[in-house]
This record gives C-alpha cells, structure tokens and sequence, in this order.
C-alpha cells in the first residue's frame, strides 16, 4: 500500500510540475488554457479506475463535474479578491468560497446534461463580467524556481491521494469533488502573484475559466461512458477529447493574439 501511495504521489507530482513550468514560460493567456488541463484529474482517475467499480468511478466523475461550477467561482474570486488583498489572503478566501460553492453544487439535481447546463450559463455570465474589467498582461520572464514548481505538484499529490485511497469508503460524489479541488490553480496563483505580480495572476486565472472547457469535457465525457465502455478507454478517450478542446484553445489564443497584432499595424 506504501509503495502504492508513493507511485501516485510522484507521478501527480511529475505531471503538475511539467504543466506548471510550460504555463510559467507560456504566459498568461496560454497559461490559463494550460491550468485548465486535467493535470490532477487525470491521474486521479487513472488511479480510481483500477481500484474502484465503475459505477463508483460514474458517479465520481459527476461529482467533478458539479465541482466545476465551484471552481469557476474560485477563479471568479480571486480576479475580484486580488486587486484588494495580498496573495496568501486572496487564494485563501477564494478556496473558501470553493468549499462552500462546491457544497451546494453537490446538492444539485439531475445528471450530466443538466450540470454542463448549469456550468455553461454561468461561464457565460463570469466571462462577460471578467471582459467587461478590460484586464491586460504582458507575457513575463524570469528564472524558474524549482522549489515553487515540486511545491505545487506535491501539493496536488496529495489531493489525488485524499481522493484515490483514503476516501474509497465515501460517497463517490464526494471523492469527484475532493479530486477537483483547484489545487494546481491555486498554486499557479499564488505563485504568479508573488513573483511577477498580481496583473500576470489575475490574467491566467480569469483565462482558465475557459481553459476549464478541458476539464468539463473529460468529468462530462467520463461519466457517460464509463457505464458502457471498458473503463479503461473510457478514461483515455476523456484524456484524449479534453486535450483536443485545450489543443483548440491554445489555437484559437494564438489566432486572437495574432489578430490583435495585425489590427495594431
């Protein structure tokens, strides 16, 4: 079980770190579409689908996907929290909000349709709020602190660990919700604030709110399928569609970058 646990943590460990660093040196735009990658979710389910039934693994996958509309609040939060407050302060009292919107997304009815419903409508209002503060960052440069980066994906090792193993005698659903507790987020968050400033942090994580697409499609995609296909290509064909919505939004925030420029000349 030790070996097992040490196996979970390193690879969730591995894996944050690889995205957060492409995100640091990406900037703030791209790094939003980054953030908003299943960076924790997908080794968490990797994990969960060897140890658990498939009905367990459906209604997990639910659970995050309810989560989702707390975590849009959560970057919602800290846009509006870190003008005012500090770092510590600002990601703090936004992973409060979490907690308590995360509670109330979990008493939400219905299945799958109705929660990307839920999800869509209030993406829509968050980024219509979030264009009309006419945020603007310049891409950053700096030397990678290491420290920073294995922080983040320890961090985020835990939460899969939580998730996987010391809660298999939970609800599923609240496992889901524990697996997507925005702890890569957060840290980005932090992180970016600290060191280039608050601007750069509140640019990446008001464009994770679309980079979230990604995570929306692989709980969506995941708990629909599972119940009907080998659990295993049920994960990897949601691996595989949520990387594609990132891969477009990356594309599609190379072709508005490059628009803008052209419009500028």
């Amino acid at each position: 079980m030790l070996s097992l646990i040490l196996v979970k943590w390193l690879s969730t460990t591995l894996v944050v770190v690889c995205v957060s660093l492409a995100a640091v040196r990406l900037g703030p735009k791209v790094g939003g579409v980054l953030a908003g990658t299943p960076i924790v979710l997908g080794p968490g389910y990797f994990f969960m689908i060897r140890e658990q039934s498939d009905p367990f693994v459906a209604d997990a996958a639910l659970g995050s996907l309810h989560a989702m509309l707390a975590t849009l609040i959560f970057c919602l939060s800290y846009v509006l929290l870190a003008k005012r407050l500090g770092a510590l302060a600002s990601v703090a009292c936004a992973a409060l909000i979490w907690m308590f919107a995360a509670a109330i997304a979990d008493q939400l009815p219905g299945g799958v349709f109705l929660a990307l419903a839920f999800f869509g409508v209030t993406l829509l209002f968050s980024r219509a709020y979030i264009n009309s503060m006419g945020l603007y960052s310049k891409t950053v440069s700096a030397p990678v602190r290491w420290g920073d980066l294995l922080v983040r994906g320890v961090l985020a090792g835990g939460v899969v660990c939580l998730a996987t193993i010391l809660l298999v005698n939970f609800d599923p659903a609240i496992s889901g919700i524990v697996l997507s507790f925005p702890i890569g987020m957060l840290m980005i968050a932090l992180t970016l604030h600290q060191r280039y400033g608050v601007e750069v942090a509140r640019v990446t994580l008001a464009n994770t709110q679309l980079g979230m697409l990604s995570l929306v499609a692989f709980s969506a995609v995941l708990s629909s399928s599972v119940a009907f296909l080998p659990s295993n290509f049920a994960f990897w064909l949601s691996l595989f569609l949520s990387l594609c919505v990132s891969t477009f939004l990356w594309l599609f925030s190379r072709w508005e970058n490059s628009r803008k420029v052209v419009c500028k000349y």
